[in-house]
């Protein structure tokens, strides 16, 4: 069943001092007004993509991986690189570009790199993205990263945590399914399990290159 995208703009929730800008999948949206957290402090960081002001808590979340199996997001992660990022299987231009760039980034990673960064794609229509589903489509990018499925309600209030939008699914008139998201991916540090660098979906492949040793490594933002 055909699914039109459209693009969504929100506010980091619990961002005290910085401003998040949320897209969504979908070619016709404008960044929003309150793009992004470049400071001062951001430009002395190490890191290309974006510092953040507010870390963020890993979501305690709990659904299925593509093996079928339960994913405690926060247990099996712990202590480990994490790039997160909340999309679906049949996005048409931000979620595979974005899974794509950093996988194409991350066999430019050294091999002792690669091994301590996660990356998990967390699915915001999981009515379709089965497993079976998600676990093929993510092999087209690279077969190490993490898709998780389930509850959306729980999908809805870990994004909500991070200041990600996601909206239910909408079957239109003609039956295609608008599903909406926020299209930032957060990485989140070893040596905390918290979010401290934020990348908007025009991230390039040589930024996820450059940062992603960093991030394996732990290092401040």
């Amino acid at each position: 069943m055909p699914r039109t995208p459209r693009r969504l703009v929100g506010a980091a929730a619990l961002a005290l001092t910085a401003a998040l800008a949320l897209t969504a999948c979908g070619s016709s949206a404008k960044p929003s007004n309150a793009s992004a957290v470049v400071s001062k402090e951001a430009s002395n960081s190490p890191y290309r993509g974006t510092p953040l002001s507010a870390h963020f808590d890993k979501p305690d979340l709990t659904l299925t991986d593509t093996g079928g199996q339960p994913y405690d997001l926060r247990a099996r992660t712990a202590g480990r690189t994490v790039l997160l990022f909340f999309g679906y299987t049949s996005c048409p231009d931000v979620c595979p570009t974005t899974m794509g760039d950093i996988g194409v980034a991350m066999q430019k990673v050294p091999a002792e790199d690669r091994q301590k960064i996660d990356v998990v794609f967390v699915s915001t229509d999981p009515q379709r993205d089965t497993p079976k589903v998600l676990r093929t489509w993510l092999d087209s990018f690279d077969k190490d990263f993490i898709g998780l499925t389930g509850d959306l309600d729980k999908v809805k209030a870990a994004a909500k945590s991070l200041g990600i939008l996601v909206e239910d699914p909408v079957v239109n008139k003609d039956g295609s399914v608008t599903s909406s998201h926020g299209a930032q991916v957060l990485a989140f540090l070893p040596s905390d399990d918290k979010a401290h660098v934020l990348y908007l979906s025009n991230t390039s492949q040589d930024v996820f290159a450059h940062d992603l040793p960093l991030l394996a490594k732990g290092v401040a933002a």
